[in-house]
């Protein structure tokens, strides 16, 4: 019989339990002897590179004007160890200002590129939006007040953006 097609031990076989199973058959004996394919592998955090580069070709960064800037940031993300991007906007015109990575074991959102923070904090938070590469841009998600790794991009309270002060008139 093939491996692939042979009961596991203590699976009934015919309707009958096989003769290595006891009826109290806590596994931990079965298990350590167990030396075939892994059948559970542990889950790895998404990674959400790819989407956010896309974003950033196709929607933040577009066009000619912003070719350097473009390469400037897509070239952090190459070099970022980081699994995980997020996107800071000044509003709700979406326009770029900065690219965080976002380490949620940690929850920590440091800055690698841009104009913003160098960290940002849940409470510091307004919007958070989703891309969508099918049609090229961004939605606001209402549903949730945190953030999490289905977040591609946000946008901060505006009263943390520094505006310049204006300074002595020169007469």
């Amino acid at each position: 019989m093939a491996p692939q097609l042979m009961p596991r031990r203590g699976a009934a076989v015919g309707g009958v339990m096989s003769a290595s199973s006891s009826e109290n058959d806590s596994g931990s004996k079965d298990s350590e002897e167990y030396s075939g394919p892994k059948l559970f592998v542990k889950p790895t955090s998404k990674s959400n590179k790819n989407l956010i580069i896309n974003a950033i070709n196709h929607c933040c960064l577009a066009g000619g004007a912003n070719a350097e800037l473009k390469k400037t940031v897509l070239d952090e993300i190459n070099i970022s160890q980081s699994k995980h991007f997020l996107i800071l906007f000044r509003g709700a015109g979406l326009q770029y200002r900065a690219l965080y990575t976002y380490s949620p074991e940690r929850e920590l959102v440091l800055k690698i590129h841009g104009t913003g923070p160098r960290q940002v904090t849940n409470n510091m938070m307004d919007k958070y939006y989703k891309y969508n590469s099918g049609a090229k841009s961004f939605s606001c998600i209402q549903s949730t007040k945190h953030l999490s790794v289905s977040i591609d991009a946000f946008t901060i309270q505006s009263e943390l953006w520094k505006t310049k002060k204006p300074g002595p008139s020169k007469k």
